[in-house]
């Protein structure tokens, strides 16, 4: 169990944990911001906004029962991430380590097909909408990132999700940057008409490549949730493989892997039994169980290889033989 102590709310202070019916802190030794964004999800507190040092909220008492964490920022808790080992530490009160995040989860979409699009509302007390008036993808881009659904893809000014009447925000003006839709520009008050509530469909994962020689080939992994996990290669194809080169930019398929060829992953394994016709934009628009249920083991993590990938290697090939044969 964690807490955050001394901050002006829930959100930020000085981490402390309990572990044998006692609290104690965390030592700030290779103390980062993936270290704090695991604290602020393990809090439902938004994301990380920075990872102070130095007792910045005060000294604790008790036990260090941390010590040279180094989380990858995926992990559910800091116990998961690797460290010295509990009550292990060289560490003193004036290292304590503190966290501040971007607050308590206070955003949704409604009315969407899933969590990941609809009709974006606010509480403060209550539920309210956004005005749709200005509302653009910059705007919709830091929505998606704050609920964890990858990156914006329909910025919506229309009322396209219904209408909830009571409007929150209004003038939200975004960089596109910004952790949290209260860190933008904007203007609270209900001036605004009922057909121009904002809403938002976002692409519900990031996709990567991992462990290939560049990043158009490797093992697949998507980000769903704010957590990286792999997908399983039942009934993993070449057409499977056409979606994720295309969704990387990356060309056309060269092979579908199976069998971790890249590697065994780690984590959840978010998606299995894949069926795309090939013609898809990303892997979401594809034929799949519900995200999270599948039966499978990393041995079964699938990978892909992408023209691409092999395009950026041909050079490095040509000069190396070159030199042999000249």
């Amino acid at each position: 169990m964690s807490l955050l102590v001394n901050g002006s709310d829930s959100c930020c202070g000085r981490v402390e944990i309990r572990y044998n019916g006692q609290w104690g802190t965390v030592c700030d030794d290779n103390w980062d911001m993936n270290d704090a964004a695991v604290v602020c999800r393990q809090l439902q507190c938004g994301s990380a906004i920075s990872a102070p040092h130095s007792a910045a909220f005060g000294q604790g008492s008790g036990s260090i029962w941390l010590d040279d964490i180094k989380c990858s920022g995926s992990e559910g808790t800091l116990t998961q991430c690797s460290h010295k080992g509990l009550g292990k530490n060289d560490c003193n009160h004036g290292e304590d380590a503190g966290v501040v995040c971007s607050g308590a989860q206070n955003i949704s979409l409604v009315n969407g097909l899933d969590a990941c699009s609809g009709r974006v509302e606010i509480f403060y007390g209550t539920w309210g909408a956004v005005c749709g008036q200005s509302w653009d993808i910059d705007d919709a881009a830091v929505v998606c990132r704050q609920l964890g659904c990858g990156r914006a893809v329909i910025a919506d000014g229309q009322s396209l999700f219904g209408v909830r009447g009571n409007v929150w925000l209004s003038e939200v003006n975004c960089k596109g940057n910004e952790s949290s839709i209260t860190q933008c520009s904007q203007r609270n008050g209900n001036n605004c008409p009922q057909s121009n509530e904002a809403g938002v469909i976002c692409s519900d994962y990031s996709i990567r490549l991992v462990n290939g020689n560049n990043d158009c080939s490797g093992r697949v992994e998507i980000l769903y949730n704010g957590q990286w996990g792999t997908v399983c290669d039942d009934d993993w194809d070449m057409k499977d493989a056409a979606v994720v080169c295309r969704q990387m930019g990356c060309g056309t398929a060269v092979s579908a892997q199976t069998s971790a060829h890249f590697g065994q992953g780690s984590g959840p394994i978010w998606l299995d039994d894949v069926r795309c016709s090939g013609s898809e934009s990303s892997l979401t628009q594809c034929s799949h169980p519900t995200i999270g249920t599948n039966n499978c083991g990393h041995s079964e993590d699938a990978g892909v290889v992408c023209l691409q990938g092999i395009c950026n290697f041909f050079p490095v090939v040509l000069l190396y033989l070159y030199e042999i044969f000249s």
